[in-house]
């Protein structure tokens, strides 16, 4: 297994989620980034409105993962805990 980028993979999660942060404001959620794993997945929490929004699978799958999958083709998944 290749030897993932930690740091950068995470400066480019923590800019992904800033721009869509804006939007889950607007609908009263964020999200935060719990982990990215050895295989390259981001983890994050979906917090507020967003946690429990029938919405949350759309807006991790179509909004930061395609968004990270742009800026960092090594991220493998995003996943919600």
């Amino acid at each position: 297994m290749a030897i993932i980028d930690k740091q950068g993979i995470t400066t480019k999660v923590m800019e992904a989620m800033e721009q869509l942060r804006p939007f889950l404001h607007a609908d009263g959620g964020d999200m935060e980034l719990v982990e990215i794993t050895d295989d390259a997945t981001v983890r994050v929490r979906l917090m507020g409105a967003c946690s429990d929004c029938s919405m949350s699978f759309m807006t991790l799958k179509a909004g930061l993962e395609d968004a990270l999958k742009l800026v960092a083709p090594e991220v493998r998944a995003v996943e919600s805990v």
